[in-house]
């Protein structure tokens, strides 16, 4: 479960929230509600808790659809700006947002085995040098920080105009953001358990110090 509240359609119908309403209509069908725990979820096959948990404020729900609305300008490659966002949700550990943006990979056409190489683009020879380069600048912006090298955007400035650059930077830390964003809700497919835990010692263990194991001789 998501770790905030969802907004059932009755409360969006009190509120009067017209574009909630709308995107619960047009993602779930007029006769659903997505605030509900058994609702089966999206089309894609994703709970779509996301749409429910953001709704619980109108103008943070609002930025962000407003924010969606962006691909009807830019001119980036649709295949390059997915690129990005697929490495971006990969990067960030989202399972949520490298699912979706694969699946929009696929939709575009790209092959499924070069959508099954991004994880491990460094080593494949899937990518065209552009896509490399790609992958490149989405790594230092999502793995570092924003830190990127003067090669990186040299290669990018090679083949991309000014202008999609500069598209190609906000769309990916736009679902980095998202990224970041879903997993520490929980939402959607990133409403998992920290794979990082305690793994129990034997039984009888008790409290023995393991330094003195790996202590050899003096």
């Amino acid at each position: 479960m998501p770790r905030l509240r969802r907004v059932p359609r009755a409360e969006a119908e009190a509120r009067e929230d017209r574009l909630v309403l709308y995107f619960y209509d047009r993602l779930f069908g007029p006769d659903r509600d997505p605030g509900a725990p058994d609702d089966p979820g999206t089309a894609t096959g994703s709970p779509g808790d996301w749409w429910s948990v953001f709704a619980l404020d109108p103008a943070i729900f609002k930025h962000c659809v407003q924010g969606f609305g962006v691909y009807r300008g830019v001119t980036l490659d649709p295949v390059l700006r997915e690129l990005g966002q697929t490495r971006a949700g990969w990067a960030r550990g989202s399972q949520f947002v490298f699912s979706q943006h694969c699946k929009q990979m696929r939709a575009l056409g790209v092959p499924d085995a070069t959508i099954a190489a991004i994880p491990s683009w460094e080593v494949s020879d899937r990518f065209e040098p552009l896509q490399r380069a790609v992958l490149a600048y989405t790594d230092a912006l999502v793995l570092g920080g924003g830190r990127v090298h003067d090669g990186v955007f040299a290669a990018l400035k090679e083949h991309l105009p000014d202008e999609q650059i500069l598209e190609l930077t906000y769309v990916v830390c736009l679902y980095d953001m998202h990224a970041t964003m879903a997993k520490a809700l929980r939402v959607e497919f990133d409403d998992r358990d920290d794979p990082v835990v305690e793994v129990p010692a034997p039984e009888g263990y008790g409290t023995r110090d393991i330094a003195d194991d790996l202590t050899g001789p003096s």
